[in-house]
């Protein structure tokens, strides 16, 4: 594939912050989704309160929701790139989404921009204090070409959580959703083909507005872009081999562990640095009180299977509340396992039937091995175990829109025929 050919429709970039040099003016005028797309609305169904994101159960927007959109026409036809040769990386699309509002204030009137790079003052909260957030998801195309989301209001619910603690403003659920449903109608043509991998989608809220003592910062920025991955596993399934960590710690009581802000990544790049250079390709963590109980790996939600009941480490302020883990543990309920939900020791770990982990870019990846105090423990034969395959399964398809969707989690964005 050649960059250059996906580089070069790019438009000037767009300041997320006015430049006070006029020459800095972008040359192409921002477009608002509030006069492009008249009916960019989902009405709830039902209100969602900040409180329900633990219990919220089936997706409260319609399954089939309809977006019209100006730039649907110059965007409708497949990018043309190598969809086989996708993997994991960043690749630059048409659009991305902006969205402001000053401290104190709620946000409104966010709009579809060219993407390009963002311009920030040095002063941003966001770089000296590291105020922001991500989230992480994916849209997928159907066979008859239709695009699903997978549970977004999931996403709008645990970026609301993660503002709270971070003293940040976020959108309303609403808003994130609609949001999401403009940048991915706006680029839709660099969403894979049926089979050919997804959109991977990238929420971002930061402050961005100047601060020099420590404060929340006085401007927010919600932005949306977008990139093309492919299947993680389409040149095979490879399970991942983890060391587990009892010196690092990923968070602790009373942290940020249970949110998802920036600066807990940066945290595990030295253990996760240190275990790839000896053949390892993570680290699972343990918490930092006992030392003794397992938390989660650098950006994944862990569990170990024996005799057909599947555990997984309890959600309790140290632990990210994964979308992938949430949804996982209802499938398999579903399919009529027995989920626990608690303190799980690293001595499970040694007469475990299977291991395996759950986060949004691989849905479930097998663990082959975890090597703890310099003794290696190995699972399966180089694959799935016949659990964690079976989960794999029935969630992808949902996720895929290839089998029904039972759960009501999938919301379709079609645009609108005249």
């Amino acid at each position: 594939m050649e960059s250059s050919a996906v580089l070069g429709g790019l438009q000037p970039n767009f300041p997320l912050c006015p430049s006070r040099n006029p020459s800095s003016t972008p040359l192409l005028r921002p477009f608002s989704t509030s006069h492009s797309s008249p009916s960019l609305s989902v009405k709830l169904q039902k209100q969602l309160p900040l409180a329900s994101y633990q219990a919220a159960s089936p997706s409260p927007f319609r399954r089939y929701s309809t977006l019209s959109n100006t730039f649907v026409n110059e965007t409708s036809e497949l990018a043309d790139i190598e969809w086989d040769s996708l993997g994991f990386a960043f690749l630059a699309t048409d659009y991305m989404y902006v969205m402001k509002c000053a401290q104190g204030e709620n946000f409104s009137k966010g709009e579809l921009q060219r993407f390009g790079n963002i311009e920030l003052s040095p002063s941003a909260g966001v770089l000296n204090y590291g105020q922001g957030l991500f989230e992480g998801m994916k849209a997928y195309r159907k066979q008859d070409g239709n695009i699903l989301l997978f549970r977004p209001e999931e996403n709008a619910l645990r970026m609301r959580l993660g503002a709270e603690r971070m003293c940040m403003p976020s959108p309303s659920v609403e808003q994130f959703v609609e949001a999401v449903k403009a940048t991915v109608l706006a680029n839709k043509r660099w969403v894979p083909p049926s089979g050919k991998g997804s959109l991977y989608i990238r929420p971002l809220l930061m402050g961005s507005g100047a601060v020099l003592g420590l404060a929340p910062a006085p401007e927010y920025t919600f932005l949306i872009y977008v990139s093309p991955v492919g299947n993680y596993f389409k040149e095979g399934v490879a399970p991942i081999n983890l060391i587990v960590e009892h010196e690092l710690h990923r968070a602790t009581p009373g942290g940020t562990g249970g949110v998802k802000t920036i600066g807990n990544y940066a945290a595990v790049l030295k253990a996760q640095s240190a275990a790839k250079a000896k053949g390892y390709s993570d680290v699972l963590y343990l918490d930092c009180v006992h030392k003794r109980y397992l938390e989660e790996v650098s950006s994944c939600n862990i569990f170990v299977v024996k005799d057909n009941i599947i555990s997984t480490p309890e959600i309790k302020g140290t632990i990210l509340p994964g979308i992938t883990r949430k949804s996982i543990i209802d499938v398999a309920r579903s399919e009529g396992f027995q989920v626990e939900e608690r303190q799980v020791a690293v001595d499970e770990l040694l007469d475990a039937d299977e291991v395996f982990c759950t986060g949004t870019a691989v849905v479930v990846s097998p663990v082959g091995s975890i090597t703890y105090h310099g003794k290696r423990v190995s699972y399966g034969e180089g694959g799935f175990g016949a659990v964690s395959e079976k989960l794999y399964s029935v969630l992808t398809r949902l996720q895929m829109g290839l089998t029904q969707d039972k759960m009501d989690w999938t919301v379709e964005v079609r645009q609108k025929t005249y």
